[in-house]
């Protein structure tokens, strides 16, 4: 059966833009950049997008990825994690305290400087995985072209400059390798049950229309299950990197339409905030650093506003302990995902049609 032109065009647009993602996640990969599957498949993408090429991702097959990513998120979680967070109490707590300057800051900065709209200046001060922040932003309303750029170029520098600022410090850091490894298929149950369990956790949140229910609540049943030390399996290797390349190609198509001045505005934006938030972030890590003999690597890893995700490959690429680190970025993400949730509702309700639509002030 021969599809309809719409159809046809919806599918080739689709094809071509995975294969765009992918062309640029083995290049960022085979060059040995952490994190090269996102942020090679975001700019080779955003690339094509501004190029004019009609980059294109199906509503549906972002859901599925949003409640993968979620799964795997979820899966960083241990028992060792949570243990964690009570074994540097004042670090954590210096943590949060951190994580909600970072936002109050970085937020301000944007909307007093760059004039942008006070929910997509939540979104792009909120300091976590990318793709929460573009499934809240998508659902709520708020600018997701300024909001990709301005998490795009956070996690750029964040995956290339923190490595090579820790260099000084003797931390060198080798290839990584991307893949969890393959899954053993004696725990095909455990498999099964956490992929029900997050499914039905994800279409729950859904139901109560909660901000990024599907992402969110996928994470909480995975998190919950893996936490608890129930269970210890992992999606096969092979679909992770795979969403994370089609979600790298989700947020690289939202670059489509943008000229080159409305993206050097944006630029703007995204470099003046990453050095707010870094600035931020710095101040507690002297503090921490000063006052308690943790390793500066160790504090600049788990005080970095980058994803939980990323923050951890880091932490094993450089030798770093990835206890303490995934502790502190567990609690980082605990507080920033309820407060943003909680503010991203308030603020939403606030927004008419018309200024969902505008978002932030053009550059």
């Amino acid at each position: 059966m021969v599809l309809a032109l719409p159809a046809r065009r919806i599918l080739i647009e689709t094809v071509e833009t995975l294969a765009i993602a992918l062309a640029g996640a083995l290049t960022f990969t085979y060059l040995g950049l952490p994190a090269g599957l996102v942020s090679g498949s975001v700019l080779a993408v955003a690339i094509a997008a501004l190029l004019g090429r009609p980059m294109r991702l199906p509503l549906p097959l972002a859901r599925i990825c949003y409640v993968i990513v979620g799964i795997l998120l979820g899966a960083v979680v241990t028992p060792e994690t949570l243990r964690g967070v009570t074994t540097w109490p004042v670090s954590i707590a210096c943590l949060m305290l951190c994580s909600i300057a970072l936002i109050l800051a970085t937020s301000s900065y944007l909307r007093i400087v760059h004039g942008w709209d006070a929910l997509s200046a939540l979104m792009g001060a909120s300091p976590g995985a990318m793709a929460q922040v573009i499934a809240l932003s998508s659902e709520l309303g708020a600018d997701l072209r300024a909001v990709a750029i301005v998490q795009t170029v956070r996690v750029l520098l964040i995956v290339i400059g923190l490595p090579n600022a820790l260099a000084p410090f003797g931390f060198v850091v080798p290839a990584v390798a991307v893949a969890r490894g393959e899954a053993d298929m004696a725990v095909l149950g455990q498999m099964i049950l956490l992929v029900a369990v997050s499914i039905g956790f994800a279409a729950a949140f859904l139901y109560l229309r909660f901000p990024g229910g599907l992402m969110f609540g996928a994470l909480t049943g995975s998190a919950l299950l893996h936490g608890s030390g129930y269970i210890q399996a992992v999606l096969p290797w092979w679909i992770g990197p795979g969403a994370v390349v089609m979600l790298g190609g989700l947020v690289g198509s939202r670059f489509a339409n943008t000229s080159a001045r409305m993206l050097v505005g944006y630029l703007g934006a995204a470099f003046g905030s990453f050095a707010v938030s870094m600035a931020v972030s710095a101040v507690f890590v002297a503090v921490v650093v000063h006052f308690y003999p943790f390793a500066v690597a160790n504090v600049v890893i788990a005080f970095a506003p980058g994803a939980q995700d990323t923050m951890m490959v880091l932490a094993l690429a450089l030798h770093l302990d990835p206890v303490y680190v995934g502790a502190h970025h567990l609690a980082r993400f605990l507080v920033v995902t309820f407060s943003v949730a909680y503010a991203a509702r308030r603020l939403a309700p606030s927004h008419s049609g018309a200024e969902r639509k505008r978002g932030t002030r053009n550059p």
